[in-house]
């Protein structure tokens, strides 16, 4: 039925006037769900470069239904994980106030959210001396699911939508290397167990080369001999969880390394449990095909636009090979071409961050390299020649500087600490005045240049924290948790979601900049001048069109004046921030002056 004689048969019998309203409201219904229609198309084409990412932790971003704070748990914070007052507990966030605060967000500039784990999680672990909540979202038992401490698979829903309809991204954090801790080995009833080795402890043999033979002809290709899991340790389930994880195979032992606690050293990093949580056998058909279906299910039914991968580093490349691939195929039938997939590899060095694009099938890594030399590079620790270094490495990347325009850059997250953090510790003795000018230099270098910045939440409100973990992760809004309690932000404490915080104003401005800019997102970049001690540090992005744009960092705390190479085209600079020369002063130099801990960018003009 056509929309005409669709509307004739609602109002008809109906008074004029109210008619009339029904008529306004339809049509007021149809255009906005057509302006919606029309931001997701425009989205669904942008590039990974156009973005700027915001991650946030849900559980301490915003608080939109406190009905949920226990999750539906008993008010015990053993049992439900909700206590506000502790850095490791449950503090109350969840995906209704994640939407109701998409202004804020956007307003920052962010064009994409990152959310940690929303499946649902077992509350509670102990191990070892430790006992906490799993407020951070990787402890999962339901991958199919949404955790009810956050909310809804409606409300879920509801915050995609919303962020589409304004143009925004959705991408989720997930994982494949681990389940949460519920597997027991008989040997180990305090949950210590050692790593024991695939040399020691093959396969084929019952705890140990003097075993009784088991699993007759399982080389690590058939996974049709591999019957019994009791290799190096027996595993079981403990009684009342034999059901507890979806979907159901992942209750099985067989499908998980069951070697013992890693060491993250040689092949402990790939086979052994992460902290005690339960590492998933990803050799195993089962277990690709099984994620597959898993994370390829939330693609279908929410239709969001990228993942970023947990624990990388700890999955066997053959898993990653198979399981990529699929998720991009996955998005593309869902109409998402540009799904933007990239793993988290913890190392500071290119050639490891790099080999798993060039082997794993990633398109793309977390940049921590550029994590390392940014924030050193701004806080004045060392010479800005260690990001000439850096970026000379982009030729490391599978695609080279194609892949590396890709790359989450950022400045600190919720595992290490803070941007703000890392430049207090490195000035011990620097006022506040130089920790926000040098916290503020930090951003722009990660705004102006290559790779797809990643903002951390609340590092926008001066957010510094005491170190990394729990002290990383503040409640946005005034919490009951001392130690956030007792900070004072960078740029000094502000009321809750402030947008006239110090931070926020400079990174929406710089933010501003980077989407006026095309040659920001996607321009080549060239670095121009840098040096082995604090000071000036120059790159050009370089547009299609023959354009330019210049950025010149001043590290130090002494005003620079330089000459700086450029293209021999580029005769006449508009400023589009500080204060640029009018003209080069002959082909290929222009001269250039910065303040102290500062910044220019300069567009060259026909």
């Amino acid at each position: 039925m056509g929309k005409g004689a669709s509307l004739r048969k609602t109002v008809r019998g109906m008074s004029a006037l109210a008619a009339l309203l029904v008529a306004v409201g339809t049509e007021a219904a149809f255009a906005q769900s057509n302006a919606a229609g029309d931001a997701l198309s425009t989205l669904r084409q942008r590039p990974p470069q156009d973005e700027v990412i915001y991650f946030l932790l849900p559980d301490r971003f915003a608080n939109g239904d406190r009905a949920n704070d226990h999750g539906g748990y008993p008010a015990d914070r053993l049992k439900s994980g909700f206590d506000p007052a502790d850095t490791d507990f449950y503090h109350g966030g969840d995906l209704a106030g994640i939407t109701q605060r998409l202004d804020y967000i956007q307003g920052l500039g962010a064009t994409a959210v990152w959310l940690a784990p929303i499946f649902k999680n077992k509350p509670v672990q102990t191990h070892g001396t430790y006992t906490g909540a799993a407020h951070h979202g990787y402890w999962i038992t339901d991958f199919t699911t949404v955790d009810p401490h956050f909310g809804t698979e409606a409300e879920m829903r509801a915050l995609v939508q919303a962020a589409h309809a304004r143009g925004m991204k959705v991408y989720l954090d997930i994982v494949a290397n681990h389940t949460a801790d519920v597997i027991r080995y008989r040997e180990c009833p305090q949950n210590d167990c050692a790593y024991r080795s695939r040399a020691d402890y093959p396969y084929t043999r019952r705890g140990g080369l003097d075993g009784v033979p088991i699993n007759d002809g399982f080389d690590g290709e058939d996974f049709s001999r591999l019957i019994r899991s009791d290799y190096a340790y027996t595993p079981y389930v403990p009684a009342g969880e034999e059901t507890l994880k979806v979907p159901a195979w992942l209750n099985d032992p067989i499908h998980y390394h069951n070697r013992g606690e890693s060491t993250f050293a040689g092949e402990s990093g790939l086979d052994g449990d992460f902290a005690g949580l339960d590492d998933l056998f990803t050799e195993d058909p089962v277990v690709i095909q099984g994620m597959i279906e898993v994370f390829g299910g939330w693609i279908d039914k929410y239709g969001i636009d990228g993942y970023r991968i947990d624990t990388a580093r700890h999955v066997d490349s053959r898993f990653w090979q198979a399981f990529i691939p699929a998720m991009l195929e996955r998005a593309r039938a869902k109409g998402i071409p540009n799904f933007h997939i990239f793993g988290e590899v913890y190392d500071p060095d290119p050639a490891v961050t790099a080999r798993f694009t060039r082997i794993d099938a990633y398109p793309a890594v977390l940049d921590f390299p550029f994590q390392k030399r940014a924030v050193e590079v701004a806080a004045g620790k060392v010479g800005t020649d260690a990001l000439a270094t850096l970026f000379a490495a982009d030729a490391l990347y599978d695609k080279g500087a194609q892949t590396a325009a890709i790359l989450p850059t950022f400045l600190g997250n919720h595992d290490m600490g803070r941007v703000g953090f890392f430049v207090k510790q490195a000035n011990p003795n620097a006022d506040d005045a130089e920790i926000l000018a040098r916290v503020k230099l930090a951003h722009a270098l990660m705004m102006v240049s290559r790779g797809v910045p990643t903002l951390y939440y609340g590092d926008e409100q001066g957010f510094a924290g005491a170190g990394g973990y729990g002290n990383a992760r503040q409640d946005m809004w005034p919490g009951r948790t001392p130690v956030y309690a007792a900070e004072t932000p960078v740029g000094g404490r502000q009321p809750a979601y402030s947008t006239e915080a110090p931070l926020y104003v400079a990174i929406a401005e710089m933010a501003r900049l980077r989407a006026a800019e095309p040659a920001l997102r996607r321009g080549r970049q060239v670095v121009r001048a840098s040096g082995d001690k604090p000071g000036l540090f120059a790159l050009s992005r370089l547009g299609e069109n023959g354009s330019e744009v210049l950025a010149v960092f001043n590290t130090s705390t002494a005003p620079i004046v330089a000459n700086v190479e450029v293209e021999p085209g580029s005769l006449r600079w508009q400023a589009l921030r500080g204060d640029c020369a009018p003209a080069s002063s002959a082909p290929a130099s222009v001269r250039v002056s910065v303040p102290p801990l500062d910044y220019l960018v300069c567009k060259s003009v026909p």
